[in-house]
């Protein structure tokens, strides 16, 4: 597997981007959300993401250029359909508008429907936190197909739908939650997929309901994937229920599939300013006190100890702009391909 730096990486995703007919700020704007997962250690939503998105683009399952349209809106409120544009860009831009809104009326909500993938769900979090406010966000995939069986069932019924907060907080890394309510993410199996490898078991069930450590049973066999709590997935499996809500009927967009395929992330964004509740100061040192506190647990046998939310992910990025980013030679080959193809693999190096 190649090890790439950072830059060269979004480099790379850029232009490719570019050539399938993305805007300058549309493939900034998604090159960088992809590679900014991979620096946080979640390479499923990273740069082998983009041959994907390529292959939308060509599909007209993505749409570059689209118009962003404020269907309805108060002082709180926003519902915003994105018209099939990049959902890295359509969903950046509703949580601006949601942040803006929170600045001035304390707390404020929006709808988004009619985008396609928004990548790592919490980079619209994060930026709310940046701002001294709380910013949460849940999505679900419309009526595209599904991935994940309901507890107790065998057939796919739910999206891998996920949640994620982020808080401000003096702490050097942003605290954060950012999870599936499955098992695990999709692009998880996918990874291990194209990389060769097997995959845990409780992952994932084959198509008569056996679980299976082969990512094939997924992702070519009609199996699927595990509500999150294992033995006790009856909790995954309710979360995912209520993100469905908010983010399939809410939005309008609806529950179950479709025939076309076509991939529709449905969104619900919510932002709270601290400071209508407290100072602002005095809850962001609270809460990395909080985050110490935790921290100085005495260790587990055969534990290293422990990590506040969004700690893990800050260490993994510290470590990759440092060291580069492996990248699963699957990939590789399939970025290279399409530079061949846009005759551009000698100017990115990839050649």
């Amino acid at each position: 597997m190649p090890t790439v730096r950072a830059e060269q990486l979004q480099t790379i995703g850029y232009a490719l981007l570019r050539k399938a007919g993305a805007s300058i700020d549309e493939a900034a704007t998604v090159a960088k959300g992809c590679v900014n997962a991979n620096l946080a250690g979640h390479d499923s939503h990273g740069i082998i993401l983009v041959p994907t998105y390529i292959e939308r683009i060509k599909r007209n399952h993505i749409v570059p250029g689209a118009p962003f349209t404020v269907v309805k809106e108060s002082a709180t409120t926003t519902v915003i359909d994105g018209n099939w544009g990049f959902g890295f860009v359509v969903n950046e831009r509703a949580m601006r508008m949601t942040i803006d809104k929170a600045r001035t009326q304390n707390v404020a909500a929006t709808t988004v429907f009619r985008q396609s993938h928004i990548g790592r769900v919490a980079a619209y979090p994060l930026m709310a936190a940046a701002e001294g406010m709380i910013g949460l966000a849940t999505a679900d995939s419309g009526r595209s197909a599904k991935a994940v069986a309901p507890f107790g069932g065998r057939e796919a019924r739910l999206g891998t739908n996920p949640i994620s907060i982020a808080v401000p907080s003096d702490l050097d890394a942003p605290l954060y939650l950012d999870m599936a309510t499955s098992a695990v993410a999709h692009g998880k199996v996918s990874l291990a997929a194209s990389r060769g490898q097997q995959i845990p078991p409780g992952w994932v069930i084959d198509k008569d309901g056996r679980q299976t450590t082969d990512p094939a049973a997924l992702l070519k066999n009609g199996g699927a994937l595990l509500p999150l709590g294992a033995t006790e997935g009856y909790k995954g499996s309710g979360l995912a229920a209520i993100v469905e809500i908010l983010c399939g009927l809410l939005t309008g967009l609806g529950f179950g599939v479709e025939p076309t395929g076509r991939h529709n992330d449905g969104c619900f964004l919510a932002v709270f300013k601290v400071e209508a509740f407290r100072p602002l100061a005095e809850f962001k040192k609270e809460v990395a006190d909080f985050a110490r506190y935790l921290k100085a647990t005495p260790p587990a046998v055969g534990s290293t100890g422990v990590y506040y939310p969004g700690e893990i992910e800050h260490i993994r990025e510290q470590e990759r702009r440092r060291d580069g980013i492996e990248i699963e030679d699957a990939t590789w080959n399939k970025l290279r391909a399409l530079a061949d193809g846009y005759g551009i693999a000698a100017e990115l190096g990839i050649g």
